[in-house]
């Protein structure tokens, strides 16, 4: 009789077990912005481990992407590396794990202007966002053709949207910014790229960055690691299928020959590594030459690289 009802109760047991809820499968919050740059993470479910899934948040600036990030409402966010330097130097706990994109700006001059070279800028008036990577580049362009962006220019302060508009109108003679305005320039007859400002012996072509919190790579570095192998699968999904990038693009506004020409000017990207740091620390120490902040971050805990060191791209989902 006691060996009937031990079977008994083994029987209910495993019951039980098998009937129990399933441990819920991981879901992950990821912030970015709706543009042919930072377009991975709209992709990150299809390269997911199976069951698990990706819910992505749009955001239009940087600021209230890491804001949303340090509060614990993401996971992972899209940032500029300017900002994610100027996050770190005020001691706040953002690591970057991946690289997001590089390139993507353009000085652009009137399509029906005599300007043709950077130095020819003496005297104008040039639209720019203050303490965006774009100034950055600005002043390094200005400098690196012998002008002073205090003395020989007059930098007026444009917001992204409206300086095609203002182009247009007279209203400035030039501007530098991120795609796909300048290729809007370009398309729409009333711009010309004069340069694209990438020096590889400062800042080169860095641009945008994946960040996470230091809290979480410390408590849960597998979620960390499982964003970064989704990111880089879609990353390079992407750049070999030009048309499934540029479709999906194509639906957060930008009309398609725009972005066909766009594309040349963007590259999208996960890899960093000891060149990509080294181009950052210069970004940090013309950020700080120009004011945007005060004291130079440490970078070896703004950089993370042991997830992107650990990718491996032909892994099943």
């Amino acid at each position: 009789m006691r060996r009937l009802i031990h079977l008994l109760n083994l029987t209910l047991l495993l019951c039980l077990l098998g009937t129990a809820p399933a441990q819920a499968a991981a879901s992950y919050r990821i912030g970015t912005w709706k543009t042919a740059q930072t377009i991975q993470p709209f992709f990150y479910q299809d390269y997911l481990p199976a069951g698990e899934t990706a819910t992505i948040f749009p955001f239009t600036n940087p600021a209230d992407q890491k804001t949303a990030l340090l509060a614990g409402s993401l996971d992972m966010t899209g940032t500029t590396l300017a900002h994610a330097i100027q996050s770190a130097s005020m001691g706040q706990p953002v690591v970057v794990v991946a690289a997001l994109c590089n390139k993507c700006s353009a000085l652009v001059v009137r399509q029906d202007g005599p300007i043709r070279s950077a130095a020819e800028l003496k005297g104008k008036k040039i639209g720019y966002v203050p303490g965006t990577m774009h100034e950055i580049l600005l002043r390094e362009t200005l400098s690196r053709a012998g002008l002073s962006p205090e003395k020989d220019v007059t930098l007026v302060r444009v917001d992204f949207f409206d300086m095609g508009t203002a182009l247009a109108q007279g209203a400035i003679d030039a501007f530098l910014s991120g795609e796909p305005f300048p290729s809007m320039a370009v398309a729409q007859g009333y711009g010309r790229i004069l340069a694209y400002p990438y020096y590889d012996d400062s800042v080169g072509t860095i641009n945008g960055a994946m960040l996470v919190t230091r809290e979480l790579i410390e408590k849960h570095p597998q979620t960390v690691q499982t964003l970064v192998n989704a990111h880089a699968r879609a990353t390079e999904a992407l750049r070999q299928d030009r048309s499934r990038w540029l479709e999906r693009a194509q639906t957060f506004g930008t009309p398609r020959p725009v972005l066909e020409q766009a594309a040349a000017n963007i590259e999208l990207s996960w890899r960093m590594d000891a060149a990509f740091v080294n181009q950052a620390k210069a970004l940090g120490a013309r950020m700080q030459a120009l004011g945007v902040i005060e004291r130079q971050p440490d970078y070896d805990q703004l950089f993370d690289l042991r997830f992107v060191g650990q990718v491996k791209l032909s892994s099943a989902p």
